[in-house]
């Protein structure tokens, strides 16, 4: 399969956001992608843009994406958080995933960040080997934590 990868482009936003809703059936939780393709297209081409992605194109067609963005840590300065690397079903095997996550280490590279970091579901084994071939450490010690825009709303109504 002959692959390229380019940065993604605004006009690229519909199709990787059907390779993130691919991404929540894969990791059973379809219903939990609410980000709309404005928002979307806002957040990573708009005035301030907060994400960078890559596509991976073969004949034509978008067969993975990477999304990245800058995090702040007060440890370890400004590190590279990989949100997503997604290859649809039919193109793998034919190490895109590698393609797109050495294009975001480069990335990391380039703008002297301090590390990258990303999560990965604990039963997803095949993302594990994946992340494993680079060395990968992993932290079993903390927890995600997280609330949703209504929580949010109700703890600064109280």
């Amino acid at each position: 399969m002959e692959v390229t990868l380019r940065k993604a482009e605004a006009r690229d936003v519909p199709r990787m956001l059907e390779l993130v809703r691919e991404l929540a059936v894969f990791e059973k939780a379809p219903n939990e992608v609410t980000v709309t393709e404005q928002h979307m297209l806002e957040a990573g081409f708009g005035k301030d843009p907060v994400w960078v992605g890559w596509v991976a194109e073969s004949e034509g067609a978008i067969v993975g994406i990477a999304v990245c963005y800058e995090r702040y840590s007060t440890w370890k300065g400004r590190r590279l958080y990989l949100e997503d690397i997604v290859v649809t079903e039919a193109a793998r095997g034919h190490r895109i995933g590698d393609k797109l996550f050495r294009q975001c280490a480069n990335h990391a590279v380039n703008q002297n960040y301090s590390g990258m970091l990303w999560q990965v579901l604990d039963w997803n084994v095949d993302a594990h080997r994946f992340y494993d071939r680079y060395g990968s450490n992993y932290s079993k010690e903390w927890w995600n934590g997280s609330l949703e825009l209504e929580q949010l709303k109700n703890l600064v109504a109280q």
